[in-house]
């Protein structure tokens, strides 16, 4: 379901004066991971990147959380591509496979259903061509946009 047409100067705009010090997609944290979102035909978000051995769990595989919180920055910034700040309400995960340290991988989300101020995401975690992690989060939206 496309909400309506994503942009990617307003997912850029809104992610630097809201989200710009995020760990996974803020330009300025010195640490961060920099992911560079970019807009799917569906309106969705996309990023790669290679999954580094410093945010490893068990050795060689990336920690859960840490892709978890991939999965989440990749639906923040595809509702930001619709002029959308909002918090995560809830998130379900499944873990297909682990994600392999030292490995590229795509991140991708899309907006599936959404009575403001809820709005429904799915986002997916795509390496060797196999889906190794999905979830489905609910996001309020928030006021922050009006300030």
């Amino acid at each position: 379901m496309i909400y309506k047409s994503a942009d990617s100067e307003v997912m850029s705009s809104v992610r630097d004066r809201l989200h710009d010090t995020c760990i996974l997609c803020g330009g300025k944290n010195p640490v961060g991971l920099k992911l560079r979102f970019e807009i799917m035909p569906d309106s969705g978000t996309r990023a790669e990147f290679t999954c580094s051995p410093i945010f490893e769990g068990y050795r060689g595989f990336m920690h859960g959380g840490v892709a978890a919180s991939l999965m989440d920055s990749a639906m923040t910034n595809c509702l930001f591509a619709h002029n959308i700040a909002a918090f995560t309400a809830e998130m379900d995960i499944k873990y297909n496979l682990p994600v392999l340290c030292g490995k590229k991988a795509i991140v991708t989300a899309r907006i599936i259903e959404y009575l403001r101020p809820l709005y429904i995401l799915e986002a997916e975690i795509m390496q060797e061509g196999k889906t190794v992690v999905k979830a489905k989060a609910k996001f309020m939206e928030s006021e922050l946009l009006k300030k």
